[in-house]
C-alpha cells in the first residue's frame, strides 16, 4: 500500500532530481523509495554495498570475448601516467 510522504528539500535540488528521473524514464517518487529500500535493506552488506547508480550500471557493458581485461588496463594506465 502506498503512502503519502511530505519532505522538505531545497528547490534547486528538487528540480535537477526530477531532471534526472525524468532522462531515466522513471517516476522521484520511484527513485527514493528503491533508495530508501536499499538504504534499510538489512541484509545487505554495507562493506561491499554499491552506490544505486553504479548498481544499476551492472551488467550494462559486455566485453568482447578474445578481450584480455588486464592487459588492456595496464595499456590505457601507462598511457596516462607515463
Amino acid at each position: 500500500m502506498n503512502t503519502k510522504l511530505t519532505l522538505t528539500i531545497e528547490r534547486d535540488i528538487i528540480e535537477s532530481a526530477k531532471k534526472y528521473a525524468k532522462s531515466k524514464n522513471r517516476s522521484l517518487s520511484d527513485i527514493i523509495e528503491n533508495y530508501l529500500k536499499h538504504l534499510t535493506n538489512k541484509d545487505s552488506n554495507t562493506e561491499n554495498e554499491l552506490d544505486p547508480m553504479i548498481e544499476s550500471l551492472k551488467g550494462a557493458f559486455k566485453l568482447p570475448k578474445n578481450s584480455d581485461y588486464k592487459k588492456e588496463l595496464g595499456k590505457r594506465l601507462e598511457k596516462k601516467y607515463l
